[in-house]
């Protein structure tokens, strides 16, 4: 199973180009390139796990998180130069629904799956407290701040502005990089039996595998960002044919991005392994926000494409009462089954107020 799988996920890559070869030919078809789009998605982010895994810590973690952050921006800017008119509002409708959808559904998940083994899930408090308090910092001044600055009328930040709160993004994850892998690393461990899990301890991958998956990472990123570029089209007149609004294409490229990710998180507490659950869902979130933000940032002041992150007032409630439920649901360091059904309908509530505003 394990050579199958992995067989799969180095064909992939090679799939996708040929993918795009026959749409350049003009044999274009919509939907086995999104399809084929995602299996390179999920593709990518294990081979960039493969990696990191031999690499180690600190650093895996950061070529695991800039491989991801490669796909969304890639992403992003191919639907922005595609439509320069929806670019405005993309990046914040693309990092507000990863947002919403790993603190809600994701950790609502998790945490309905780790109730089955105990009726109590426990994990890490600090870990988890700290990860959610840097991610409510980088939320809050990426997407309600701009809304309530006066040199430039919300929701736009200025071009100062921007680029500060840019650069302290990327400096508040690699801060947190950095805590979570260095210097308190063992708040972010499994605690008592569950440390000596198997899957915790693997053997890294041999020299060859290494170079054989940086490869197929290098092939799976280009094929990637290239796909968007063909579907981008596509899917806009989908959203404007369906008449829907252009949030949606957010919540899409965030799922896709998020997919991976999610599937492994959501995994590991089936396993009973929460804190690692956690330890994905949250690093992802923070990934999502604290690279994203810079990358697409830089892109924008070099290709002049607009960049409006203030959401309106009911994403700002939204976004509120998921921090708060949060910070509720991980601050004892114990949960239940209530815990995350309460934030699965929390995103049940944002989709349908996306879909149906």
């Amino acid at each position: 199973m394990q050579s199958t799988s992995r067989n799969a996920n180095l064909a992939l890559p090679f799939i996708g180009w040929l993918v795009l070869f026959a749409a350049w030919a003009g044999l274009s078809w919509p939907l086995v390139t999104g399809l084929t789009l995602i299996g390179v998605v999920i593709a990518a982010v294990h081979h960039a796990e493969t990696v990191a895994h031999r690499v180690g810590e600190p650093f895996g973690t950061l070529i695991l998180a800039v491989a991801v952050t490669i796909i969304e921006v890639g992403l992003i800017v191919s639907l922005m130069l595609a439509n320069r008119e929806a670019a405005l509002t993309l990046t914040r409708d693309t990092v507000f629904a990863a947002g919403m959808i790993i603190l809600n559904l994701l950790l609502g998940l998790c945490l309905i799956a780790a109730a089955k083994h105990q009726r109590e899930a426990r994990f890490t408090r600090t870990g988890a407290t700290a990860a959610l308090s840097t991610l409510a910092t980088l939320m809050i001044l990426t997407l309600v701040l701009p809304n309530f600055t006066t040199t430039v009328m919300g929701p736009v930040y200025s071009r100062p502005q921007l680029a500060f709160v840019a650069a302290f993004s990327l400096l508040l994850y690699l801060t947190f990089v950095f805590v979570q892998t260095v210097g308190n690393r063992d708040y972010f461990l499994p605690k008592g039996g569950l440390q000596a899990e198997p899957e915790a301890h693997a053997a890294p991958p041999s020299p060859a595998q290494t170079w054989l998956s940086l490869g197929a990472l290098l092939v799976s990123l280009g094929a990637v960002v290239l796909m968007a570029k063909t579907l981008s089209p596509t899917l806009e007149a989908a959203v404007t044919q369906a008449d829907l609004p252009r949030a949606v294409v957010g919540v899409a490229i965030a799922a896709i991005v998020l997919l991976p990710e999610g599937v492994a998180a959501v995994r590991a507490a089936l396993s009973n392994r929460l804190q690692t659950s956690l330890n994905l869902a949250l690093g992802s979130a923070l990934a999502t926000i604290g690279l994203t933000i810079p990358a697409v940032t830089i892109t924008s002041f070099f290709l002049g494409l607009p960049l409006a992150l203030g959401l309106d007032p009911k994403g700002i409630v939204l976004l509120a009462l998921t921090l708060f439920v949060s910070a509720l649901s991980l601050a004892r360091g114990r949960t239940t089954v209530l815990h995350g059904a309460v934030h699965v309908v929390i995103f049940g509530a944002y989709l349908l107020t996306t879909i149906v505003p």
